[in-house]
């Protein structure tokens, strides 16, 4: 193999293609091209039939480039050429996007969120619904006392009623409360050490922060 540059005018695609190329992954592509410039080398046989980056051939010959970064392969078999066109298209597809990671990214950058192969109007609606579920967990570790037994017996309640078709008595939800209460003062996290929690809606537990 050997990298070179080649012009487009040389190269060929092959008669048969392992991907389909839509013309939004052209448009993506495209996007990449002006912002990147050509990320990956084109991938060509000893006849200059393109075995690897079809789809970025189709975008340089459209936004009117004449040469191409290429590895060039001469001695490989009719065998090796297909297995190396099944191997570039499906191994990237095998790995998982660490979503995490993403958010983060997206998060420092701030509003800028021009990105080859993502829509901007969903990266923008993923970084304020983040955004809203960080608030609205924060408010609700921070509720006092009180407030977090309320929702604790209307919860048990409301799980009785679904459960029985009737509402617990205020005995049994009193004894509900009590143990509950009991169980945040033996909680080595409890609300008067963090204050971060928040409260399950339908069952009234504690989910420490």
């Amino acid at each position: 193999m050997k990298a070179c540059k080649m012009k487009l005018s040389e190269l060929k695609m092959p008669e048969r293609n392992v991907r389909i190329h839509t013309e939004q992954q052209i448009r993506e592509f495209e996007k990449s091209v002006k912002m990147f410039g050509q990320l990956r080398p084109l991938v060509v046989d000893e006849n200059n039939t393109i075995l690897a980056g079809n789809g970025l051939f189709v975008t340089l010959k459209k936004m009117g480039y004449e040469k191409a970064d290429v590895y060039k392969f001469d001695d490989l078999t009719e065998n090796q050429k297909k297995k190396l066109m099944i191997a570039d298209n499906r191994i990237f597809t095998l790995g998982i996007e660490n979503l995490e990671t993403l958010n983060a990214f997206l998060e420092e950058l701030s509003g800028d969120l021009e990105i080859p192969g993502f829509d901007e109007d969903v990266l923008r609606q993923m970084t304020a619904d983040a955004e809203q579920v960080t608030q609205e967990i924060a408010a609700y570790g921070t509720l006092d006392s009180e407030e977090v037994q309320r929702i604790k017996e209307n919860a048990a309640r409301k799980a009785a009623k679904e459960e029985t078709g009737s509402e617990p008595s205020q005995e049994d939800a009193g004894q509900d409360a009590a143990q509950a209460q009991r169980n945040d003062e033996n909680h080595p996290a409890n609300a008067a050490e963090t204050g971060r929690y928040v409260i399950c809606p339908k069952c009234g537990a504690q989910i420490w922060l």
